[in-house]
């Protein structure tokens, strides 16, 4: 066992994160204490512990993992993953001159927290694939409880090698229709098989990446901006397709009918380059 100690630059509102990470049942949240426990998906997988200590401000944290020998990778990955290194308060000082100011004010300091594993991120992402949120967390924690594993109370995903061994049916039976079944098989099969690397996705543009992963069955345009933000932490998505946007920014401009592509596009010429922040407080301002 190992305890680490790390500060970082504020605003940084780990709070607020918690709260939305909590939505999902997968997650090992505990809002009063502060607290998250997460997978590590290294070759032996281990749980690590996160607690905030600090304020928004001033944000501490400590960490505590499982192996001396792999402290730095998982502090490397942690990192990553809460966005420790992104800089939220030039964020803030670019959307706060925007049209997003009145929500930026309650959403301030909030990270764009990535999903634990890259083929995790790609799974919810077709799972949840034109579902309600309600029904797609469902099918995720069906899919993760019938195919994945605990450890120490955490839930870790199954892998790309164990769902490509998996059949049509067997996804059936837990509510999948049979194409996204298809979908994630398929995904899978290409995973395990080499054909594709999803970890070496990170040292292409998103342009690039877009173009490789459409060319997937079941993937389109909104999975791979998804992909690109929660799975990579790109910083200027903007999945205009996405409902929840969508109806966010109604409610904040006031539209009587949901905001078309172009009207989107032209309030989003100011949000540029982070429009994968402007996505986020968009959602936070409706859940």
């Amino acid at each position: 066992m190992w305890e680490e100690t790390v500060a970082i630059n504020g605003p940084y509102q780990f709070d607020l994160a918690l709260q939305r990470l909590s939505l999902d049942p997968l997650h090992t949240v505990h809002i009063e204490e502060r607290t998250i426990k997460m997978p590590i998906y290294n070759e032996v997988p281990e749980v690590a512990k996160i607690v905030a200590i600090g304020s928004m401000e001033q944000p501490v944290f400590k960490v505590e993992g499982e192996h001396l020998e792999t402290k730095d990778a998982v502090l490397e990955r942690i990192a990553t993953i809460f966005q420790w290194n992104a800089n939220l308060a030039e964020i803030e000082r670019h959307l706060s001159a925007t049209s997003l100011k009145p929500i930026l004010t309650k959403h301030r300091g909030t990270p764009l927290v990535l999903d634990f594993s890259h083929f995790a991120c790609l799974a919810k992402c077709i799972i949840h694939q034109q579902l309600n949120m309600a029904f797609a967390r469902t099918l995720t924690e069906r899919f993760v409880h019938t195919f994945g594993f605990e450890k120490d109370g955490v839930w870790f995903y199954p892998d790309a090698e164990t769902i490509a061994e998996r059949t049509v049916q067997e996804l059936r039976e837990l509510q999948f229709s049979e194409r996204k079944a298809e979908y994630i098989i398929g995904l899978s099969k290409m995973i395990a098989s080499g054909e594709l690397n999803v970890e070496e996705l990170q040292q292409k543009s998103d342009a690039d990446i877009l173009k490789q992963l459409t060319k997937i069955r079941g993937i389109g345009p909104w999975t791979v901006q998804n992909f690109l933000m929660f799975g990579l932490g790109r910083q200027n998505l903007f999945p205009k397709a996405d409902i929840g946007i969508q109806n966010a920014i109604r409610n904040l401009f006031q539209f009587e009918q949901k905001p078309t592509y172009e009207q989107m596009d032209m309030l989003a010429k100011e949000w540029e380059p982070y429009l994968s922040y402007a996505s986020l407080y968009l959602w936070r301002s409706i859940e």
